[in-house]
C-alpha cells in the first residue's frame, strides 16, 4: 500500500510539472500538487509507524 501511494504521488508531481511548463489548466494543477503532497505525507507518517 505504501509503494502505491508513493507511485501515485510521483505521477501527480510529474503531471503537475508538465502542466505548469506546457499547459494552462488553472486550478486543476494546484489540486494535483496538493494531492501529491498529501500522499507523500501519508507515506512518511505510515513509514514511521512501521
Amino acid at each position: 500500500m505504501g509503494n502505491l501511494l508513493y507511485i501515485i504521488a510521483v505521477i501527480l508531481i510529474i503531471l503537475w510539472l508538465i502542466g505548469t511548463i506546457g499547459y494552462s489548466l488553472g486550478g486543476i494543477i494546484h489540486i494535483l500538487i496538493v494531492i501529491a503532497v498529501i500522499s507523500i505525507l501519508l507515506r512518511l507518517i505510515q513509514g514511521r509507524r512501521l
